[in-house]
């Protein structure tokens, strides 16, 4: 059985500088992948690469064992749905930026939706519960409404893979979390592959079956494996340079980072004198 996706020594370069080099890994089904790294590492370029929005300077990205540049954006858009970190101000309902995610299956001709289109897409935004908002315009409901939006958006689209960018990055920790375990819901219910970009490092180890660490500095996946063996007080030190300390989550058992801040050091220095 092939990959869902299969990336094999990918590099890319932006005027010169190196941003991604030899990046090699694979995502199965019902799997999902956090990439984590510091600003700068290429995480949202490594996506961009995936939805061929960039080119790479060598490798390749196989989706199902097959070339994505070999594949028209048609066609690529049925196998991998993307969602961005903000959704951009449309003048449209909910109901109409859902079925947005139909277009990549109108046939020649077609220029407005079908039952099944409409079926969908009620089915994705009753999964994700916004259904009652459907007649909303996009513009007039909250982020995390809006989040859930373009997750109902992404899934018409019925992918194997789906890409989320920094989903939870402007959400307070209510809707980061139910952004989050509605992904892993879905994850499980759909078998979906789930690549997904996360700067918070405790919210990736809850919600990763495994983590791919770039590196920053050279372009280079640093480290990748199960969150147990990526986040390390090493890894993290080497790649993020922040001191910090790790245990273990005393109810799912992942590892939690907790900072170790100088302010914090220079307290408990005045308490001891």
């Amino acid at each position: 059985m092939s990959h869902t996706l299969a990336i094999e020594n990918l590099s890319f370069r932006y005027q010169k500088k190196t941003i991604l080099k030899d990046i090699c890994f694979s995502a199965d089904p019902g799997e999902s992948i956090s990439i984590i790294g510091p600003n700068g590492s290429g995480k949202t370029t490594l996506i961009k690469i995936i939805s061929k929005i960039n080119k790479p300077e060598k490798g390749k990205i196989y989706i199902k064992g097959k070339d994505i540049q070999t594949m028209s954006n048609r066609q690529l858009a049925r196998h991998i749905a993307v969602v961005m970190q903000s959704v951009e101000p449309v003048s449209m309902s909910v109901e109409e930026y859902v079925l947005l995610g139909r277009l990549p299956f109108f046939k020649k001709y077609q220029f407005f939706e079908t039952a099944k289109d409409i079926a969908l897409a009620h089915k994705y935004m009753k999964l994700t519960g916004i259904f009652k908002l459907k007649d909303a315009s996009i513009n007039n409901i909250s982020g995390g409404e809006r989040q859930l939006a373009a997750i109902a958006r992404a899934l018409t689209q019925q992918p194997l893979l789906l890409i989320l960018d920094e989903p939870t990055s402007h959400l307070d920790i209510t809707h980061q979390i139910q952004i989050l375990e509605l992904i892993s819901s879905l994850k499980k219910t759909l078998c979906l592959t789930v690549l997904i970009v996360l700067h918070d490092l405790n919210l990736a180890a809850e919600y990763s079956d495994r983590l791919v660490l770039l590196n920053g500095k050279n372009g280079k996946i640093y480290k990748t494996g199960t969150c147990e063996q990526v986040l390390t007080e090493e890894s993290i030190q080497n790649v993020y340079h922040a001191k910090i300390r790790i245990q273990k989550n005393p109810v799912s058992k992942k590892p939690c980072i907790f900072l170790v801040t100088q302010t914090a050091l220079n307290q408990k220095e005045t308490q001891v004198s």
